[in-house]
Protein backbone atom coordinates (compact mmCIF):
# COMPACT_ATOMS: atom_id res chain seq x y z
CA UNK A 1 0.00 0.00 0.00
CA UNK A 2 0.89 3.14 -1.16
CA UNK A 3 1.89 6.27 1.54
CA UNK A 4 2.51 9.56 1.30
CA UNK A 5 4.46 12.51 3.47
CA UNK A 6 5.51 15.96 2.32
CA UNK A 7 8.70 17.81 3.59
CA UNK A 8 10.53 20.65 2.25
CA UNK A 9 14.29 20.41 1.71
CA UNK A 10 16.40 22.56 -0.10
CA UNK A 11 13.62 24.95 -1.29
CA UNK A 12 11.96 21.77 -3.10
CA UNK A 13 8.86 20.14 -2.07
CA UNK A 14 9.54 16.33 -1.37
CA UNK A 15 6.82 13.87 -1.46
CA UNK A 16 7.89 10.01 -0.44
CA UNK A 17 6.44 7.20 -1.91
CA UNK A 18 5.54 4.44 1.05
CA UNK A 19 4.71 0.70 1.05
CA UNK A 20 4.89 -2.14 2.99
CA UNK A 21 6.85 -4.10 1.46
CA UNK A 22 10.28 -2.02 2.26
CA UNK A 23 9.56 0.61 5.02
CA UNK A 24 13.33 1.84 5.67
CA UNK A 25 14.02 3.09 2.12
CA UNK A 26 11.73 5.10 0.63
CA UNK A 27 11.81 7.04 -3.03
CA UNK A 28 10.90 10.86 -2.96
CA UNK A 29 8.09 10.70 -6.26
CA UNK A 30 9.65 12.10 -9.52
CA UNK A 31 13.31 11.09 -8.74
CA UNK A 32 13.41 7.08 -8.74
CA UNK A 33 17.03 7.26 -8.00
CA UNK A 34 17.19 8.93 -5.15
CA UNK A 35 16.68 7.49 -2.02
CA UNK A 36 15.65 9.60 1.32
CA UNK A 37 15.23 8.49 4.57
CA UNK A 38 11.89 9.49 6.08
CA UNK A 39 12.04 12.13 8.32
CA UNK A 40 11.59 11.31 12.22
CA UNK A 41 7.93 11.63 13.85
CA UNK A 42 6.61 11.29 10.59
CA UNK A 43 3.95 8.64 11.27
CA UNK A 44 1.87 6.89 9.28
CA UNK A 45 0.13 8.99 6.70
CA UNK A 46 -3.16 8.64 4.29
CA UNK A 47 -2.80 7.11 0.92
CA UNK A 48 -2.16 9.14 -2.20
CA UNK A 49 0.10 10.85 -4.55
CA UNK A 50 1.20 14.65 -4.56
CA UNK A 51 2.71 16.52 -7.26
CA UNK A 52 6.01 17.28 -6.91
CA UNK A 53 6.83 20.97 -6.76
CA UNK A 54 8.76 23.50 -7.89
CA UNK A 55 12.01 25.66 -6.49
CA UNK A 56 10.75 28.26 -3.78
CA UNK A 57 10.03 30.96 -5.68
CA UNK A 58 7.68 34.05 -4.36
CA UNK A 59 4.76 33.14 -5.59
CA UNK A 60 5.56 29.11 -4.79
CA UNK A 61 5.91 30.04 -1.85
CA UNK A 62 2.92 31.34 -1.00
CA UNK A 63 1.27 28.42 -2.69
CA UNK A 64 3.33 26.03 -0.46
CA UNK A 65 1.79 27.97 2.47
CA UNK A 66 -1.73 27.39 1.02
CA UNK A 67 -1.24 23.99 0.52
CA UNK A 68 -0.11 23.35 4.27
CA UNK A 69 -3.12 24.72 5.39
CA UNK A 70 -5.12 22.80 2.85
CA UNK A 71 -2.86 19.46 3.59
CA UNK A 72 -2.99 18.22 7.30
CA UNK A 73 -1.63 15.03 7.10
CA UNK A 74 -3.11 12.71 9.20
CA UNK A 75 -2.36 8.79 10.09
CA UNK A 76 -4.35 6.16 8.68
CA UNK A 77 -5.95 4.51 11.97
CA UNK A 78 -5.63 1.34 10.22
CA UNK A 79 -1.77 0.94 9.04
CA UNK A 80 1.32 1.54 10.98
CA UNK A 81 4.61 2.02 9.78
CA UNK A 82 7.37 1.19 11.45
CA UNK A 83 10.51 4.09 11.04
CA UNK A 84 14.09 2.91 12.30
CA UNK A 85 15.42 5.66 13.98
CA UNK A 86 18.66 5.62 12.30
CA UNK A 87 15.89 6.79 8.90
CA UNK A 88 14.44 9.31 11.05
CA UNK A 89 15.49 13.19 10.13
CA UNK A 90 15.40 15.58 12.56
CA UNK A 91 12.29 17.16 13.60
CA UNK A 92 10.94 19.92 11.12
CA UNK A 93 10.10 23.09 12.53
CA UNK A 94 8.77 25.52 9.51
CA UNK A 95 11.12 28.50 9.31
CA UNK A 96 8.30 30.76 7.75
CA UNK A 97 6.43 30.59 11.32
CA UNK A 98 9.38 31.55 13.21
CA UNK A 99 9.53 34.79 11.16
CA UNK A 100 6.45 35.85 11.50
CA UNK A 101 6.89 35.42 15.33
CA UNK A 102 9.61 37.78 15.41
CA UNK A 103 7.96 39.80 12.77
CA UNK A 104 5.17 40.51 14.79
CA UNK A 105 7.48 41.11 18.35
CA UNK A 106 9.62 43.66 16.19
CA UNK A 107 5.84 45.09 15.08
CA UNK A 108 4.69 45.02 18.87
CA UNK A 109 7.54 47.11 20.09
CA UNK A 110 7.39 49.62 17.40
CA UNK A 111 4.45 50.23 18.11
CA UNK A 112 4.55 50.16 22.29
CA UNK A 113 8.09 52.03 22.00
CA UNK A 114 5.83 55.64 21.02
CA UNK A 115 2.95 54.67 23.00
CA UNK A 116 5.28 54.49 26.44
CA UNK A 117 7.56 57.47 25.10
CA UNK A 118 4.23 59.44 24.59
CA UNK A 119 2.80 58.04 27.85
CA UNK A 120 5.81 58.83 29.95
CA UNK A 121 6.18 62.33 28.63
CA UNK A 122 2.36 62.79 29.58
CA UNK A 123 3.15 61.33 33.60
CA UNK A 124 5.84 63.78 33.36
CA UNK A 125 3.45 66.77 32.41
CA UNK A 126 1.38 65.62 35.11
CA UNK A 127 3.91 65.44 37.53
CA UNK A 128 5.20 69.42 36.91
CA UNK A 129 1.80 70.13 36.80
CA UNK A 130 1.23 69.38 40.03
CA UNK A 131 4.59 70.72 41.29
CA UNK A 132 4.67 74.18 39.47
CA UNK A 133 2.46 76.45 41.02
CA UNK A 134 -0.83 78.03 40.14
CA UNK A 135 -0.70 80.06 37.19
CA UNK A 136 -1.38 84.02 38.43
CA UNK A 137 -4.82 85.84 37.21
CA UNK A 138 -5.05 88.58 35.03
CA UNK A 139 -2.63 91.74 35.93
CA UNK A 140 -5.19 94.59 36.01
CA UNK A 141 -4.73 98.14 37.76
CA UNK A 142 -7.00 99.12 40.20
CA UNK A 143 -9.35 102.29 41.75
CA UNK A 144 -10.58 102.55 45.27
CA UNK A 145 -14.20 103.68 45.28
CA UNK A 146 -13.87 107.20 47.62
CA UNK A 147 -16.26 109.65 49.41
CA UNK A 148 -16.02 113.50 48.89
CA UNK A 149 -17.98 116.03 46.66
CA UNK A 150 -18.60 116.66 42.82
CA UNK A 151 -20.02 119.49 41.00
CA UNK A 152 -23.04 119.78 39.09
CA UNK A 153 -22.28 121.39 35.69
CA UNK A 154 -23.88 123.01 32.77
CA UNK A 155 -21.76 122.99 29.40
CA UNK A 156 -22.61 125.74 26.94
CA UNK A 157 -20.79 127.75 24.12
CA UNK A 158 -20.64 131.07 24.02
CA UNK A 159 -18.77 134.41 22.75
CA UNK A 160 -16.70 136.67 24.47
CA UNK A 161 -18.82 140.15 23.85
CA UNK A 162 -17.46 143.48 25.58
CA UNK A 163 -19.28 144.86 27.84
CA UNK A 164 -18.66 148.80 25.88
CA UNK A 165 -17.92 148.81 22.40
CA UNK A 166 -17.65 152.60 20.49
CA UNK A 167 -17.74 153.28 17.21
CA UNK A 168 -16.69 156.76 17.05
CA UNK A 169 -18.13 158.86 14.35
CA UNK A 170 -17.84 162.64 13.45
CA UNK A 171 -20.32 165.05 14.89
CA UNK A 172 -19.34 168.19 12.69
CA UNK A 173 -18.41 168.54 9.13
CA UNK A 174 -14.75 169.33 8.61
CA UNK A 175 -11.19 167.95 7.53
CA UNK A 176 -9.22 166.01 10.28
CA UNK A 177 -6.15 167.58 10.80
CA UNK A 178 -4.34 165.08 13.07
CA UNK A 179 -4.66 161.68 14.76
CA UNK A 180 -3.64 161.07 18.55
CA UNK A 181 -3.88 157.22 18.73
CA UNK A 182 -1.95 154.48 17.08
CA UNK A 183 -3.37 151.40 16.33
CA UNK A 184 -3.64 148.48 18.95
CA UNK A 185 -3.12 151.74 21.55
CA UNK A 186 -5.30 151.04 25.15
CA UNK A 187 -6.11 154.02 25.94
CA UNK A 188 -7.79 155.81 29.20
CA UNK A 189 -10.73 157.56 29.05
CA UNK A 190 -10.65 161.26 27.95
CA UNK A 191 -7.26 160.22 25.85
CA UNK A 192 -7.17 162.49 22.84
CA UNK A 193 -8.21 160.45 19.56
CA UNK A 194 -9.14 163.11 16.14
CA UNK A 195 -8.69 166.25 15.79
CA UNK A 196 -10.54 168.48 13.03
CA UNK A 197 -10.15 171.87 12.22
CA UNK A 198 -12.21 173.88 14.45
CA UNK A 199 -11.59 177.10 13.39
CA UNK A 200 -15.24 177.56 11.52
CA UNK A 201 -16.99 176.67 14.93
CA UNK A 202 -14.75 179.01 16.80
CA UNK A 203 -15.60 181.63 14.67
CA UNK A 204 -19.21 180.64 15.21
CA UNK A 205 -18.82 180.68 18.80
CA UNK A 206 -17.17 184.22 19.02
CA UNK A 207 -20.04 185.77 16.90
CA UNK A 208 -22.75 184.23 19.70
CA UNK A 209 -20.18 185.48 22.49
CA UNK A 210 -21.02 189.01 20.95
CA UNK A 211 -24.84 188.92 20.82
CA UNK A 212 -25.15 187.35 23.88
CA UNK A 213 -23.08 190.34 25.58
CA UNK A 214 -24.97 193.03 23.68
CA UNK A 215 -28.58 191.66 25.08
CA UNK A 216 -27.08 191.32 28.33
CA UNK A 217 -26.07 194.90 28.82
CA UNK A 218 -29.60 195.53 26.71
CA UNK A 219 -30.85 194.04 29.39
CA UNK A 220 -29.09 195.46 32.03
CA UNK A 221 -30.57 198.87 30.98
CA UNK A 222 -33.66 197.87 30.83
CA UNK A 223 -33.67 196.70 34.29
CA UNK A 224 -32.46 200.04 35.76
CA UNK A 225 -35.26 201.85 33.67
CA UNK A 226 -37.82 199.43 35.54
CA UNK A 227 -36.22 200.48 38.95
CA UNK A 228 -36.32 204.06 37.95
CA UNK A 229 -40.33 203.70 36.94
CA UNK A 230 -40.99 201.76 40.17
CA UNK A 231 -39.87 204.99 42.23
CA UNK A 232 -42.13 207.56 39.72
CA UNK A 233 -45.00 205.49 39.98
CA UNK A 234 -44.11 205.58 44.18
CA UNK A 235 -44.47 209.55 43.96
CA UNK A 236 -47.51 209.15 41.40
CA UNK A 237 -45.23 210.78 38.67
CA UNK A 238 -45.41 208.01 35.92
CA UNK A 239 -48.92 206.41 34.67
CA UNK A 240 -48.97 202.50 35.83
CA UNK A 241 -49.30 201.79 31.87
CA UNK A 242 -45.22 202.89 32.10
CA UNK A 243 -44.44 201.15 34.75
CA UNK A 244 -46.16 197.72 33.14
CA UNK A 245 -44.78 197.91 29.64
CA UNK A 246 -41.32 198.10 31.15
CA UNK A 247 -42.00 195.57 33.20
CA UNK A 248 -42.51 193.33 30.07
CA UNK A 249 -40.05 194.57 28.04
CA UNK A 250 -37.31 193.84 31.01
CA UNK A 251 -38.63 189.98 30.39
CA UNK A 252 -37.99 190.14 26.50
CA UNK A 253 -34.33 190.86 26.57
CA UNK A 254 -34.09 188.12 29.74
CA UNK A 255 -35.58 186.10 26.82
CA UNK A 256 -33.13 187.20 24.44
CA UNK A 257 -29.99 186.56 26.66
CA UNK A 258 -31.02 182.97 27.23
CA UNK A 259 -31.12 182.39 23.22
CA UNK A 260 -27.89 183.86 22.88
CA UNK A 261 -26.49 181.93 25.80
CA UNK A 262 -27.82 178.68 23.94
CA UNK A 263 -26.01 179.63 20.91
CA UNK A 264 -22.94 180.47 22.64
CA UNK A 265 -23.38 177.02 24.13
CA UNK A 266 -23.92 175.05 21.07
CA UNK A 267 -21.27 176.52 19.25
CA UNK A 268 -19.19 175.82 21.99
CA UNK A 269 -20.27 172.18 21.93
CA UNK A 270 -19.00 172.29 17.92
CA UNK A 271 -16.15 173.19 19.00
CA UNK A 272 -15.67 170.75 21.53
CA UNK A 273 -16.95 168.37 18.67
CA UNK A 274 -13.66 169.30 17.04
CA UNK A 275 -11.76 167.53 19.30
CA UNK A 276 -12.08 163.72 19.92
CA UNK A 277 -11.26 161.80 22.93
CA UNK A 278 -11.63 158.45 24.00
CA UNK A 279 -14.99 157.91 25.79
CA UNK A 280 -13.82 154.66 27.55
CA UNK A 281 -10.79 153.00 28.54
CA UNK A 282 -10.50 149.84 26.39
CA UNK A 283 -8.20 148.99 23.22
CA UNK A 284 -8.29 150.90 20.25
CA UNK A 285 -8.65 148.84 16.98
CA UNK A 286 -7.11 149.53 13.18
CA UNK A 287 -7.02 153.42 12.19
CA UNK A 288 -9.47 153.98 9.90
CA UNK A 289 -8.97 157.47 8.84
CA UNK A 290 -5.99 159.96 8.21
CA UNK A 291 -5.44 163.17 8.57
CA UNK A 292 -6.40 165.27 5.58
CA UNK A 293 -9.45 163.07 5.37
CA UNK A 294 -12.61 164.85 4.85
CA UNK A 295 -15.71 163.53 7.17
CA UNK A 296 -19.31 165.22 7.82
CA UNK A 297 -21.66 164.44 10.81
CA UNK A 298 -24.35 162.85 8.81
CA UNK A 299 -21.52 160.23 7.15
CA UNK A 300 -21.25 156.91 8.30
CA UNK A 301 -16.77 156.70 8.54
CA UNK A 302 -15.68 155.14 11.61
CA UNK A 303 -13.10 157.18 13.17
CA UNK A 304 -12.21 154.92 15.49
CA UNK A 305 -13.24 151.64 17.30
CA UNK A 306 -13.26 150.97 21.14
CA UNK A 307 -13.50 148.12 22.88
CA UNK A 308 -13.13 147.30 26.90
CA UNK A 309 -11.35 144.60 27.62
CA UNK A 310 -11.30 144.63 31.24
CA UNK A 311 -13.46 143.69 32.80
CA UNK A 312 -15.35 141.33 29.85
CA UNK A 313 -18.30 138.96 29.60
CA UNK A 314 -19.44 135.91 27.75
CA UNK A 315 -22.78 135.23 26.84
CA UNK A 316 -23.62 131.64 26.71
CA UNK A 317 -26.99 129.79 26.09
CA UNK A 318 -28.91 127.73 28.91
CA UNK A 319 -31.60 125.18 28.22
CA UNK A 320 -34.97 126.21 29.52
CA UNK A 321 -35.40 122.55 31.06
CA UNK A 322 -32.27 123.75 33.12
CA UNK A 323 -33.39 126.97 33.91
CA UNK A 324 -35.41 126.59 36.44
CA UNK A 325 -32.61 125.27 39.12
CA UNK A 326 -30.40 128.66 37.87
CA UNK A 327 -32.94 131.27 38.79
CA UNK A 328 -33.36 129.15 42.07
CA UNK A 329 -29.31 129.87 43.04
CA UNK A 330 -29.70 133.26 41.91
CA UNK A 331 -32.72 134.14 44.00
CA UNK A 332 -30.96 132.87 46.53
CA UNK A 333 -28.17 135.55 46.41
CA UNK A 334 -25.82 132.67 45.51
CA UNK A 335 -22.30 133.68 43.29
CA UNK A 336 -22.47 131.30 40.44
CA UNK A 337 -18.80 130.25 38.95
CA UNK A 338 -18.23 129.95 35.14
CA UNK A 339 -15.28 128.87 33.63
CA UNK A 340 -14.24 129.61 29.97
CA UNK A 341 -12.29 127.05 28.02
CA UNK A 342 -11.10 126.94 24.63
CA UNK A 343 -12.53 125.28 21.41
CA UNK A 344 -11.41 121.99 21.84
CA UNK A 345 -12.58 122.45 25.87
CA UNK A 346 -9.38 121.13 27.06
CA UNK A 347 -7.94 124.04 28.26
CA UNK A 348 -9.41 126.70 30.58
CA UNK A 349 -8.38 130.00 29.60
CA UNK A 350 -10.37 132.21 32.62
CA UNK A 351 -13.37 131.91 35.03
CA UNK A 352 -15.81 134.50 36.72
CA UNK A 353 -19.15 134.69 37.83
CA UNK A 354 -22.70 134.83 35.95
CA UNK A 355 -23.87 138.37 36.15
CA UNK A 356 -27.18 137.91 34.86
CA UNK A 357 -29.99 135.76 32.68
CA UNK A 358 -31.94 137.12 29.62
CA UNK A 359 -35.74 138.37 29.91
CA UNK A 360 -37.20 135.82 27.50
CA UNK A 361 -36.37 132.23 25.67
CA UNK A 362 -35.79 132.14 22.35
CA UNK A 363 -38.11 129.87 21.01
CA UNK A 364 -36.10 128.66 17.74
CA UNK A 365 -33.55 127.04 20.11
CA UNK A 366 -35.28 126.32 23.65
CA UNK A 367 -32.76 128.29 25.48
CA UNK A 368 -32.04 131.46 27.44
CA UNK A 369 -28.99 133.78 26.74
CA UNK A 370 -27.04 134.27 29.96
CA UNK A 371 -23.80 136.73 30.50
CA UNK A 372 -20.98 135.51 32.53
CA UNK A 373 -18.23 138.51 34.14
CA UNK A 374 -14.87 137.87 33.59
CA UNK A 375 -11.57 140.17 35.51
CA UNK A 376 -9.53 139.15 32.50
CA UNK A 377 -6.66 141.02 33.97
CA UNK A 378 -4.44 139.44 31.87
CA UNK A 379 -6.46 139.52 28.52
CA UNK A 380 -6.92 136.01 27.97
CA UNK A 381 -10.49 136.51 26.79
CA UNK A 382 -10.41 138.37 22.46
CA UNK A 383 -13.81 139.91 21.76
CA UNK A 384 -16.25 137.66 19.80
CA UNK A 385 -14.14 134.86 20.78
CA UNK A 386 -15.90 131.75 20.17
CA UNK A 387 -15.38 129.89 24.50
CA UNK A 388 -17.01 126.66 26.18
CA UNK A 389 -18.54 127.59 28.88
CA UNK A 390 -19.42 125.39 32.13
CA UNK A 391 -21.70 126.96 34.63
CA UNK A 392 -21.28 125.25 38.32
CA UNK A 393 -25.05 125.01 39.55
CA UNK A 394 -24.78 123.42 42.43
CA UNK A 395 -22.21 120.60 44.60
CA UNK A 396 -23.13 117.30 45.65
CA UNK A 397 -21.56 116.38 49.43
CA UNK A 398 -20.53 112.94 50.60
CA UNK A 399 -21.09 111.00 47.37
CA UNK A 400 -18.96 107.80 46.36
CA UNK A 401 -16.74 108.55 43.33
CA UNK A 402 -14.63 106.49 40.90
CA UNK A 403 -12.96 107.23 37.75
CA UNK A 404 -15.05 107.53 35.09
CA UNK A 405 -12.45 104.55 32.86
CA UNK A 406 -13.31 101.93 35.79
CA UNK A 407 -17.31 102.23 34.37
CA UNK A 408 -18.08 99.69 31.99
CA UNK A 409 -21.10 99.32 29.52
CA UNK A 410 -23.28 96.61 28.40
CA UNK A 411 -26.07 98.34 26.33
CA UNK A 412 -27.72 100.40 28.08
CA UNK A 413 -26.35 98.94 31.34
CA UNK A 414 -23.20 100.11 33.48
CA UNK A 415 -21.19 98.22 35.28
CA UNK A 416 -17.56 97.59 37.39
CA UNK A 417 -15.58 94.91 38.15
CA UNK A 418 -15.37 94.58 42.01
CA UNK A 419 -11.80 92.84 43.05
CA UNK A 420 -12.68 90.94 46.00
CA UNK A 421 -10.06 88.36 47.30
CA UNK A 422 -8.25 88.85 43.83
CA UNK A 423 -11.09 87.85 41.44
CA UNK A 424 -13.18 90.15 39.66
CA UNK A 425 -17.42 90.02 40.20
CA UNK A 426 -19.44 91.85 37.72
CA UNK A 427 -21.30 94.95 40.08
CA UNK A 428 -23.82 96.96 38.32
CA UNK A 429 -23.57 100.87 39.04
CA UNK A 430 -25.60 104.01 38.10
CA UNK A 431 -23.44 106.72 37.79
CA UNK A 432 -24.57 110.09 38.00
CA UNK A 433 -22.35 113.42 37.56
CA UNK A 434 -19.15 113.23 35.76
CA UNK A 435 -16.39 116.07 36.17
CA UNK A 436 -12.45 115.69 35.15
CA UNK A 437 -12.57 112.17 34.74
CA UNK A 438 -14.18 111.42 38.10
CA UNK A 439 -17.81 110.37 38.03
CA UNK A 440 -20.33 110.03 41.09
CA UNK A 441 -21.71 106.60 41.33
CA UNK A 442 -24.35 104.47 43.30
CA UNK A 443 -24.25 100.78 43.66
CA UNK A 444 -20.83 99.89 45.39
CA UNK A 445 -19.87 101.69 48.65
CA UNK A 446 -16.89 104.13 49.74
CA UNK A 447 -13.71 101.43 50.10
CA UNK A 448 -14.30 99.31 47.43
CA UNK A 449 -11.24 98.44 45.07
CA UNK A 450 -12.51 97.83 41.18
CA UNK A 451 -10.61 97.03 38.10
CA UNK A 452 -9.18 100.22 36.03
CA UNK A 453 -7.38 98.31 33.30
CA UNK A 454 -7.51 95.08 31.27
CA UNK A 455 -11.26 94.98 30.48
CA UNK A 456 -10.80 92.76 27.03
CA UNK A 457 -9.89 90.31 29.37
CA UNK A 458 -12.19 90.42 32.41
CA UNK A 459 -14.67 88.39 33.25
CA UNK A 460 -16.89 87.60 36.34
CA UNK A 461 -15.12 85.49 38.91
CA UNK A 462 -11.89 85.87 36.93
CA UNK A 463 -8.53 85.50 38.89
CA UNK A 464 -6.43 89.18 39.25
CA UNK A 465 -3.41 89.89 40.58
CA UNK A 466 -3.22 93.93 40.88
CA UNK A 467 -0.60 95.57 39.68
CA UNK A 468 1.27 98.57 40.99
CA UNK A 469 -0.28 101.09 43.51
CA UNK A 470 -4.24 101.21 43.03
CA UNK A 471 -5.58 104.47 41.87
CA UNK A 472 -7.43 106.82 44.34
CA UNK A 473 -10.49 108.97 43.01
CA UNK A 474 -10.32 112.14 43.32
CA UNK A 475 -12.20 113.83 46.15
CA UNK A 476 -11.83 117.64 45.53
CA UNK A 477 -14.82 118.08 43.68
CA UNK A 478 -16.03 122.06 43.11
CA UNK A 479 -17.83 123.52 45.64
CA UNK A 480 -20.86 125.77 44.43
CA UNK A 481 -21.60 128.75 46.84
Amino acid sequence: MLYRHAAVEDAVIVVWNFNNANPDVHQPLGNPNRQVPLPAGTGTVQPGILYLGEPLTSSTQRGIQRRKRRFRLTADMNEHAVIRSDHQLPAFVPRHKGLHVVMWILLLLILAIPFLLVLHHHEEAKKTAAARPAAPGITITSATAQKGNIGVYLDAIGTVTPVYTDSITSQVDGLVVAVHYTEGQRVREGDPLVDIDSRPYRAMLLQAQGALERDQNVLAQAQMDLERYRAAWARNAIAKQTLDDQEKLVLQYEGTVKNDQGTVQFDQIQVDYCHITAPIAGRVGLRLVDPGNVVQSAGTITLALITQLEPITVIFTIPEDSLGQVEARLNAKAKLPVDAFDRTAQTKIASGSLLTLDNQIDTTTGTVKGRALFANTNDALFPNQFVNTRLLVNTLEGVTLIPSSAIQQNGQASFVYLIQNNFAHMRSVTPGVTNGGVTQVEGINPGDVVANSSFDKLQDKAAVVISGKPVTASTSGSSAP
